[in-house]
Formats: C-alpha cells, sequence, structure tokens
C-alpha cells in the first residue's frame, strides 16, 4: 500500500488555502491541503505495524510549535508547482528527518522545503499568469501545530488519515 506523512492545519487556515488550490490544484479533491513530512512510499502491512511504532515515538518526542505562512513562491523552473512557503523552523526540519532514518523507506527525491502546495501541472502560460497575480497577495496565516498523519492512498487516488499520532504524549 501507498503511504506519507502530513500536517494538515486547521479548518480555518485549510479553507484559506482551498480558496486557491481549488482553481489550480488538480490535487485538490484527493487531498486536503497539507504540508508533507515524508513524501508518498509503498510498504506492506508487516512493516506499517513497526512504522507506526516509530511515529509513535517521535509524535512523543516532539512538542507542538506555531507554523507561519506569510509568501506564495515557487519550484519554477525545476516544475511549475506554486506553493504557500513555510517560515524555517528548526522543529520541523527535525520531523521530517526522523522520518528518513532508521526503519522508515529512503525515498527523499528533493531537500525538505517546508511548503503547501496550492498550484500544480499548469502549463508555462497559466503558470505565468496564475504565479504573477498570486505573489502580489499578502498572505498572513498562523497555526499552532499539535500532531501529524499518516495517511494512505486508497483506490480511487484519494488520500485519507490511516492514524494520527499526536506531539508529547505518551504511549503504551
Amino acid at each position: 500500500m501507498k503511504y506519507g506523512i502530513v500536517i494538515f492545519p486547521s479548518k480555518p487556515v485549510q479553507d484559506e488555502i482551498n480558496s486557491y488550490r481549488k482553481r489550480y490544484d488538480p490535487h485538490y479533491a484527493l487531498i486536503p491541503p497539507h504540508l508533507t513530512l515524508k513524501e508518498a512510499f509503498e510498504v506492506d502491512d508487516a512493516k506499517i505495524t513497526e512504522l507506526i511504532t516509530e511515529l509513535k515515538h517521535i509524535a512523543n518526542e516532539t512538542e507542538p510549535f506555531d507554523l507561519t505562512i506569510n509568501k506564495v513562491s515557487t519550484f519554477a523552473p525545476v516544475t511549475n508547482t506554486i506553493y504557500l512557503k513555510i517560515e524555517p523552523l528548526q522543529q520541523l526540519n527535525d520531523l521530517a528527518e526522523k522520518m528518513q532514518q532508521g526503519k522508515f523507506p529512503e525515498n527523499q527525491r528533493y531537500s525538505f522545503v517546508p511548503h503547501i502546495t496550492i498550484a500544480q501541472k499548469l502549463s508555462h502560460d497559466e503558470y505565468s499568469d496564475v504565479y504573477g497575480s498570486l505573489r502580489m497577495k499578502d498572505i498572513q496565516l498562523e497555526d499552532k501545530i499539535d500532531r501529524f498523519h499518516l495517511v494512505y492512498q486508497l483506490d480511487n487516488d484519494v488520500w485519507t488519515v490511516y492514524e494520527s499520532f499526536v506531539f508529547g504524549k505518551e504511549f503504551v
């Protein structure tokens, strides 16, 4: 099965982000706005149990933190993806790094750039127009993050939560 590890912002922040995504992101209906901590990876049922135990340990060692989103940026010229930039945070980098070590599959293709995608798979002309207008917007979003989620992909390509991991919580 295909899994990923993400942070979902709060509902008010998701609503704001979706106001952009619904027009420009073909994945809008497949997954809510999210920050990817670990991109999609394949693993069998036996291995996922081990990873869940590891994720519980990681969540237990992590303190809640504040996320600040204040700029539109892009991955061009590599791809015509437009995203909301998340201010750098050591806790976030540490979290993503822990999910590339130990029992986790090593599948990181790109350096970790904390972001939430709002537009992708655009033609060059469309990209230029959309990025030109979005980068002029004054975006100021803040959110308290206290959990991450293991998600999996259904047969219809929709992603859904397999399990959530709350920060700083002891587990048995």
